[in-house]
């Protein structure tokens, strides 16, 4: 193994996780629902809709990223895969990364522009997916079979430390209490960030580019092309390529069945990471710094977790570690469904009661650790049903088997939040497509199945 190319890999999980940490689940969600939740309040909304109107706009958005994301995937991998080259494309989606996570920015507390914040994400999240396709057809060029779900979850690991790191800098140094105008460290925002604007916590999205363009530098010095030959770019032959791949899914049952599983999980997953922090600041009544304090345990727990879920992929294969962590995050969205200020599970709870709060802490740490050793075992599953030379090719279609549905998960979320008028059951949806996921796992072979 090319010791320093896998620490050059690793470094773009590094470079990217900010955006899943700080904008995607724990900073940029909680002030986009206090924002947003107080500007419907303002158009004559009772809070309860407002929030509810919040999380609908929101789902809207994402189900249409996911549409653009899997609509493209598959084609964009066949397209590198017939050119050999990968790394181009890296760099190009790169771009839409740092300009999306930027632009979120221009989110005004006083008059806000809600659909170009979600314009704004959306560019933000199809660079951060597109870019990801890429590095990770790089995964079977890395290490011998035995040793890929090592690397891959250490990789995993790896990431959610620099979301620890990340998230940690931005609750000491810019997010500020909404109330107080200071940070965790109890003083103003650095740079001269007005605290009544809510500069400190708007500068999470410049804060997520520049930390993606330093740290993709040790990427962009030690990870190479894999080894074959470059060829110009001949799109016909591409798409036969892609095509070949697709009408090949038939005879190979247990690859379908795994991108079928995968579909449902991670669809439901990345909703989870969605629509976390909007649960957390409309549902829970909870202030940024306090939903960054709680990501805090979340990505420590996801990075702990996730570099033991790769050993136990290497020990027991990718199979086990799968049903384990779906079975667990079945079991959170179970209770967030069950679950508010007033009770849980039915359970009736004394006016001001904290349990709410710490089991909510506790799924943050469930859904952080049993999210990240899924994703890195789903990753190890897919390299076994390729081969390194259709490498990207297999990672757009698993791409697009993760976005294929991307648009159901957070549509299904707002939709039975708009008809029940409860951010509560919206999550519903999710329980059910867990237990998909784990149906379908049934009939995928741990050994993989990487011939055609």
């Amino acid at each position: 193994m090319e010791r320093r190319r896998i620490w050059g890999w690793w470094f773009f999980d590094w470079a990217s996780q900010p955006f899943a940490t700080l904008l995607m689940t724990f900073i940029f969600p909680v002030y986009y629902a206090e924002v947003a939740r107080a500007h419907f309040i303002a158009q004559g909304m009772t809070a309860e809709a407002a929030g509810a109107a919040a999380q609908s706009l929101w789902g809207y958005g994402l189900g249409l990223c996911g549409v653009i994301i899997a609509t493209l995937a598959p084609v964009l991998g066949a397209i590198a895969d017939n050119t050999g080259r990968r790394l181009v494309w890296v760099w190009v989606f790169s771009g839409f990364y740092m300009a999306g996570s930027w632009g979120l920015w221009f989110l005004m507390p006083g008059q806000p522009d809600l659909h170009l914040a979600i314009v704004s994400f959306g560019i933000g999240l199809i660079g951060m997916e597109f870019a990801t396709i890429f590095t990770n057809a790089l995964l079977p060029g890395l290490a011998p079979a035995g040793e890929i779900g090592r690397v891959s979850g250490s990789g995993f690991a790896f990431g959610y430390l620099g979301g620890v790191v990340s998230l940690a800098l931005v609750l000491l140094f810019l997010a500020e209490n909404a109330q107080t105008g200071r940070t965790l460290l109890g003083v103003p925002p650095v740079l001269d960030l007005d605290p009544g604007l809510r500069e400190g916590t708007r500068a999470a999205g410049p804060f997520t580019a520049l930390w993606y363009l330093v740290f993709m530098i040790p990427f962009a010095l030690w990870v190479r092309e894999t080894p074959g030959p470059r060829r110009r770019l001949r799109l016909g032959a591409a798409m036969r390529d892609l095509g070949r791949l697709l009408s090949s899914l038939p005879r190979r049952p247990s690859l379908s069945a795994w991108l079928a599983s995968s579909m449902f999980s991670r669809d439901a997953l990345n909703a989870l990471y969605a629509f976390g922090g909007v649960y957390a600041g409309t549902v829970l009544g909870w202030p940024v710094f306090l939903a960054g304090v709680f990501g805090v345990v979340s990505a420590v727990s996801a990075a702990v977790i996730s570099w033991i879920g790769g050993r136990a992929d290497r020990r027991w294969g990718p199979r086990p570690v799968i049903v384990v962590c779906t079975l667990v995050l079945t079991g959170v969205c179970v209770l967030l469904t069950g679950m508010d200020r007033a009770q849980v599970l039915g359970l009736p709870l004394a006016e001001g009661a904290r349990l709410p709060d710490a089991l909510f802490f506790l799924c943050g740490a469930l859904i952080g650790g049993a999210g990240g050793a899924l994703q890195s075992a789903s990753r190890t599953m897919m390299v076994r049903h390729t081969t390194p030379e259709r490498a990207t090719e297999a990672f757009g279609l698993y791409a697009l088997s993760g976005k294929a549905t991307a648009f159901l998960a957070p549509l299904l979320v707002a939709l039975v939040t708009d008809l029940t008028g409860s951010q509560r059951l919206g999550i519903s949806p999710l329980i059910v497509m867990f237990l998909l996921a784990l149906l379908l796992l049934g009939w995928v072979k741990t050994e993989g199945e990487p011939e055609q």
